[in-house]
C-alpha cells in the first residue's frame, strides 16, 4: 500500500431500530443496488423472528444481536510461508473484521437454506445461530477447531 490508508466510511443507522449495525448487515444482504428490497427482507425476518419468540422480554433485535455475537469468531488460520513449506498460523481476529465475518456467514448460510423466501431463511438462520445452532454457528466451530490445531505453528506468527 504506498499511498495513505482509507478513511472509514460513516454509516447512516437504519430507520426502524436507528442502529449502524443493521445499515452494515443491510448492505451486505443487498444485491445489485436494491438497498429498499434489503431493508424490507431484513424487516420482515425481524417480524418472523419476533412472531416466533419465546422469550418476551427480548426484542427481535436483541436476538439478532444475540445470534451474531454466537456467530463472531475470535481466532483464525492465516496461510504462511516459511522455507518451502505453508503453515497455517492461529492469529486474533480484529473487532471490525469479526463483525464482517459473521455477518457474510449469517447471510450465506440463510442463502443456503430450503424455505420458501429470503425473510424466512434469514429469520430461521437468525433463530438457529441464537440457539448456538445452524451452518453459520458450525463454521465458527470449525474455525476455532482449525486455530486449536494448528496451535503449534503460532511461534511463526508474522
Amino acid at each position: 500500500m504506498r499511498k495513505r490508508i482509507a478513511k472509514k466510511r460513516i454509516l447512516l443507522p437504519d430507520p426502524k431500530f436507528n442502529d449502524q449495525l443493521v445499515t452494515r448487515f443491510v448492505n451486505n444482504l443487498m444485491w445489485d443496488g436494491k438497498k429498499s428490497i434489503a431493508f424490507n427482507i431484513f424487516y420482515d425476518a425481524m417480524e418472523i423472528v419476533d412472531k416466533k419468540n419465546q422469550d418476551e422480554e427480548k426484542t427481535s433485535l436483541d436476538i439478532w444481536k444475540e445470534a451474531l455475537s454466537n456467530i463472531m469468531p475470535q481466532v483464525e488460520v492465516r496461510s504462511r510461508r516459511v522455507g518451502g513449506a505453508t503453515y497455517q498460523i492461529p492469529r486474533q481476529i480484529r473487532p471490525d473484521r469479526k463483525v464482517s465475518m459473521a455477518i457474510k456467514w449469517l447471510i450465506s448460510f440463510a442463502r443456503k437454506r430450503n424455505e420458501k423466501t429470503m425473510a424466512q431463511k434469514l429469520a430461521a438462520e437468525i433463530l438457529a445461530a441464537a440457539k448456538e445452532e445452524g451452518a453459520a454457528v458450525k463454521r465458527r466451530i470449525d474455525t476455532h477447531k482449525m486455530a486449536q490445531a494448528n496451535k503449534a505453528f503460532s511461534h511463526f506468527r508474522f
